[in-house]
């Protein structure tokens, strides 16, 4: 009856709030100290080619422009589309390209690239002999290359390129073609009026379960089915690297094209009716095509059916095919998964999944080759005779690996690893790769075939020191070749060249020094990059990671900052800025595990806490917030005191420091650290502000789950109304910064999440302010959005912690 009354009082508490006032305001800068360190240029993002001769620097800007986000942008199935351009609308671009030959760090001269570009989709051709790119312009997306031997860049297409679907070309396997999504020919313009419907818009349900996730940008009505068609449609065009063009597939609503290693099948994917107003356009039905090398059909392999009724649980998958793909090392084999339990958890079954190959002409009966016990999640090829096949159970959080032959259908298969995927001190790494012949990423095996090769982050209580290891294949024994030093500086993996000689990229960091790509070879290294620090005045400040306990013995850690030159006898205990995310965990030995290095550089991002060091805060990041729940105990089901628990954890050991003033701290987060925020306001008065960004408070508007809890509403409603800050609003009687974009479209967190809550605390005479983003989704992208976000943070935290009363 007490739950009864309290969803009761909810709804009444809903259905009373009032709209909160508007406070006309222009954009506002953040103080110099912050604005100097968020308005940089930051590094340029980097490409390799698979044969490690060539690196390619992307250059980027920090932000985008109001102007930029505010773009004509329809939402369709899941998608966000630019009708200007046929493209992704907020997709991330480049403005510049350059070239650095490996081995000696000397730039190439490059000629020929668009003014102004808008670079985007950058991949090499599987020979690495030429790099393809789109450009973005106003009238839409062209195909550009760059041919590697000649550094000249030339333009294949006019800008008729459908980026809708999240990608616009394929390379061909011979290098000499690509296979492009055009916009068809003879698309009929949609109507320039708004058309009235003819009828309402109707969903029936009747009887079978469809447990779904609070998706957002779905289809609504039959003119938003027109719509969808109408901007995801494309014809597939063969174009060469001389520019000449080839009609190839007739148009439709393609989702991947992939051809077989040997080039001689293509396996296209198209999007097909009925569609769904439930369910994202990855879970409408699907047909899976065959054609030969002329692009002709050849047949229908599978028919996937519409997707809307998976079973709850991270553990449920579809009936029927999934994870359908081309066998590396053979010329056309086709390999896939079929859950043996209906794909329901809650099914027992000694056999979860079965993986089947056939091979071409794809006619024969299909091939057993594993059976597994949990799910299937990938298998990494070798040769005939060598496979890594890997299976996961989330709900136990185990991940196994097996050695397998596949020449033995159905054969026996060795346990290689059977780790906790909680446990990053025994995570062995992962296989490293290579090319084979038909250019496809396989295991790469030594010369006599008895041993295989890892590399892993090397997590450890001293913090990550990235590894090189040998794999014996007979014995599974593993030999040391090489580990960062990680007394001074983070060392991290890239590319593994030569296994066996130690030969690799690198980066190389440290709190002071910004990552540079190294050539290692053994124990001597070269510099290949050498970038510019971009936060020359954030040098003095300090940085240290420190470690602690929770009341229950969890060992927690953190990383403290604190302000440059900073002396405690001279400057006393500081004002506090702490910033967290949640993380669930079956373990508590593993929840405490240390998962960072001390000597990382410090990349500051637009929601950086760490800004505030330069403001004279002591500021606690990456605050471990473990949420535990041991044997059949859900960590939710403690979720509210484990979040208070580890908060005063925290400031009990910054207090003992004598470097912070517990009176004057302030939590903060981004999305479910939001909703981390809101709840530790709401349960506890330990913090003096709070600052809560793009979350969400509600959860009973997230009915079937969320984050990673699996249980529905009806299932566990103590659990989602005890972690509804919006239920406890009453409770929250310190300040609270709310801000979000009011175009958000991440599952859950609805804009309209953050009104509500603000709408609550208004109602009920607290203290909060709601700031609304313009044309902002769940990570925010704007100049001026960003740099105002920072002055309301500041301002906030200046009026209610460094100078509160």
């Amino acid at each position: 009856m007490a739950n009864k009354n309290l969803i009761f009082t909810v709804i009444i508490i809903m259905m009373m709030l009032s709209s909160h006032s508007q406070n006309a305001l222009k954009y506002q800068l953040p103080p110099k100290e912050i604005l100097e360190l968020a308005d940089i240029r930051p590094q340029p993002a980097v490409r390799i080619d698979s044969r490690n001769q060539y690196m390619v620097l992307l250059d980027r800007y920090a932000f985008k422009t109001l102007e930029e986000l505010a773009q004509d942008e329809v939402r369709l199935a899941g998608l966000r589309i630019n009708p200007q351009t046929n493209g992704a609308s907020r997709s991330a671009v480049y403005y510049g390209m350059s070239l650095i030959v490996i081995a000696s760090g000397q730039p190439v001269k490059l000629s020929g690239l668009p003014d102004n570009p808008r670079i985007g989709e950058v991949s090499f051709s599987p020979d690495d002999s030429k790099l393809a790119f789109t450009n973005t312009t106003p009238d839409g997306i062209e195909l550009w290359m760059l041919d590697i031997a000649t550094a000249q860049a030339s333009r294949l297409t006019e800008p008729r390129l459908n980026g809708v679907m999240g990608f616009s070309y394929e390379w061909g396997p011979d290098s000499k073609s690509l296979y492009v999504m055009y916009v068809p020919e003879h698309r009929r313009p949609l109507p320039a009026d708004k058309l009235l419907p003819s009828g309402p818009s109707v969903q029936e349900t009747s009887g079978s379960k469809a447990p779904v996730r609070t998706f957002q940008d779905m289809l609504r009505s039959p003119a938003d089915e027109t719509r969808f068609e109408y901007y995801a449609k494309s014809e597939i065009m063969k174009v060469s690297t001389d520019g000449s063009l080839q009609r190839w597939l007739e148009p439709a609503i393609y989702s991947s094209l992939d051809f077989s290693p040997d080039g001689t099948w293509l396996l296209a994917t198209t999007v097909e009716r009925p569609y769904s107003y439930i369910v994202p356009f990855y879970r409408f039905p699907a047909n899976y095509n065959l054609y030969d090398g002329q692009g002709k059909l050849v047949k229908l392999f599978y028919a996937k059916p519409l997707v809307e009724e998976i079973p709850t649980g991270f553990d449920a998958v579809a009936k029927g095919k999934r994870s359908i793909g081309w066998r590396g090392d053979k010329p056309a084999t086709l390999v896939w998964a079929e859950a043996q339990d209906e794909g329901d958890p809650a099914v027992e079954a000694p056999i979860r999944d079965k993986v089947f190959m056939v091979d071409a002409p794809f006619t024969a009966t299909p091939a057993l080759l594993a059976e597994l016990p949990k799910r299937y999640s990938g298998i990494s090829w070798a040769n005939d005779n060598l496979a890594v096949i890997s299976e996961y159970w989330w709900k136990t959080r185990r991940q196994v690996q097996y050695l397998l032959n596949p020449s033995i259908p159905g054969g026996a298969k060795k346990v290689i690893f059977d780790l906790s995927t909680e446990d990053v001190y025994a995570d062995p790494g992962d296989f490293i790769r290579t090319r084979n012949k038909y250019n496809r990423s396989v295991l790469q095996l030594s010369a006599n075939g008895k041993k295989l090769w890892l590399k892993g982050e090397g997590c450890s209580p001293e913090g990550n020191r990235p590894f090189l290891d040998e794999f014996d294949i007979k014995s599974f024994r593993t030999k040391r070749l090489w580990r960062a030093e990680g007394k001074s500086t983070y060392e991290n993996i890239i590319r593994v060249i030569d296994p066996e000689r130690v030969v690799m990229i690198t980066t190389i960091e440290s709190p002071t020094k910004n990552p540079d790509f190294w050539l290692r070879k053994g124990d001597k290294a070269q510099a290949v990059t050498h970038f510019a620090n971009p936060y020359a005045s954030f040098a003095g400040v300090s940085k240290q990671r420190i470690s602690y306990k929770r009341a229950d013995g969890v060992d927690l850690t953190a990383t403290l900052y604190l302000p440059a030159g900073y002396d405690k006898a001279r400057d006393g205990r500081l004002p506090v800025l702490m910033w967290a995310y949640p993380q669930e965990f079956k373990n508590a030995d593993q929840a405490g595990q240390v998962k960072e290095s001390p000597y990382r550089f410090v990349q500051l991002y637009y929601g950086s806490p760490v800004y505030w060091a330069a403001r004279g805060y002591a500021i606690v990041d990456d605050a471990d917030f473990p949420i535990i729940g041991e044997g059949t105990a859900e960590p939710n089901d403690r979720f509210v005191e484990q979040l208070v628990d580890n908060a005063a954890a925290a400031i009990k050991t910054i207090d003992e420091m004598g470097v912070g003033d517990p009176h004057r701290v302030a939590i903060g987060g981004h999305s479910y650290g939001a909703f981390m925020t809101a709840n530790l306001m709401a349960h506890c008065d330990l913090f003096a502000a709070g600052i809560a960004r793009s979350g969400a408070y509600n959860r009973t508007l997230t009915p079937f789950g969320f984050q990673a809890e699996e249980r529905t509403f009806w299932q566990a409603p103590e659990v989602y109304m005890k972690m509804s800050p919006f239920v406890y609003a009453d409770k929250i009687n310190e300040p609270l910064l709310l801000i979000h974009g009011d175009a958000d479209n991440n599952s859950g967190t609805f804009t309209l999440q953050s009104e509500r809550l603000f709408s609550a605390i208004k109602g009920l005479g607290g203290t909060a302010r709601l700031v609304l983003l313009p044309f902002e989704s769940h990570g925010y992208a704007a100049r001026e959005n960003i740099l105002h976000m920072l002055w309301e943070t500041d301002q906030w935290l200046e009026k209610y912690v460094k100078n509160r009363k």
